[in-house]
């Protein structure tokens, strides 16, 4: 296959030197800009028969200007990656919207968005590395865990359905420009390994690979399992045998609840390890929502050990 690109030799590099960065979150950023449901359809969507206010990806083919501008403040404040907006982008999730045929579409055109925003700050930066993570969320369904009370068996999904989903998705954010595949939220250790073979599928396929990132959710605060039941060492097992960059936790918990369980994956990990906190518990009784501030939450990211990865 063909040699690593520049940028990511300069992310190994960087790896040994120090702490990498990584942006924060989309949705939120999404949400000062107090979009309305024309923002999200667009002319080419105006007569869409479902509502698609919310569907941030959608952005990325008509408000473009706006998820590009969210990328490169995150660059401008000192992001050394920044994920495409393209959590949604498969067909699994884009179903509930009747868009299914955009999944490759708007995975590429998330790439892209994050690729010209990396590029405008390499140009006006010189000497800056600049990298897009292509990010893949876990769909809206599950591969492990039953659906229906009367068959054990049945499940929303099947490991043909992810397998097809995640290509197409991969296969579109690769076209646009990222440097490396994110596979993030993971709640479902099946899912995710779905997504790996999907992933390998489309190297071969090219001829070429990037590096592979993987970020599980834990949902629950003090809880030594996850959604699918497993624990971290077993979620460590269920990909160990992925050649990953990193592997990580992101959403759900803050710094507080998250820093045991990311000291626990560091043990385990044969990589970098990631650390991509909320700002707290969700509170929606409070103004914003989190109850962490940009001062609070500040002082509580610290080097887990010296193979972190992210800490944002």
């Amino acid at each position: 296959m063909n040699s690593e690109s520049h940028r990511v030799r300069e992310l190994k590099k960087l790896l040994s030197e120090r702490i990498v960065l990584i942006d924060g979150a989309m949705g939120t950023m999404v949400q000062t800009y107090k979009l309305e449901e024309g923002d999200f359809r667009g002319e080419r969507f105006k007569d869409w028969h479902r509502d698609l206010k919310g569907l941030n990806d959608l952005l990325n083919v008509t408000r473009p200007e706006i998820i590009e501008a969210i990328h490169r403040q995150y660059l401008e404040a000192g992001a050394d990656i920044i994920e495409s907006n393209t959590f949604n982008s498969q067909s699994i999730s884009l179903a509930d919207y009747g868009m299914e045929s955009l999944a490759y579409e708007l995975s590429q055109a998330g790439a892209a968005c994050a690729r010209r925003a990396a590029d405008s700050v390499e140009k006006a930066q010189p000497g800056r590395v600049c990298l897009v993570a292509g990010a893949i969320g876990p769909t809206t369904k599950s591969a492990t865990v039953g659906t229906h009370s009367d068959d054990a068996s049945h499940r929303s999904v099947t490991w043909d359905e992810l397998v097809q989903a995640y290509g197409e998705q991969a296969t579109g954010l690769l076209d646009g420009g990222a440097d490396l595949l994110l596979v993030e939220t993971i709640l479902d250790p099946l899912n995710a390994k779905a997504a790996f073979f999907a992933i390998e599928q489309v190297f071969g396929k090219r001829g070429s690979r990037v590096p592979l990132m993987a970020s599980l959710t834990f949902i629950q605060a003090g809880s030594s399992h996850g959604f699918a039941g497993q624990t971290i060492e077993g979620f460590w097992n269920a990909i160990s045998h992925v050649p990953l960059l990193s592997v990580g936790m992101n959403c759900a918990l803050g710094p507080k609840e998250l820093r045991p369980l990311i000291e626990e994956l560091s043990g385990v990990a044969a990589c970098n390890v990631s650390a991509y906190p909320n700002a707290g518990l969700p509170n929606p009784l409070l103004p914003t929502g989190f109850p962490e501030t940009p001062e609070s939450i500040a002082p509580q990211l610290t080097l887990i050990d010296e193979r972190l990865l992210v800490l944002v």
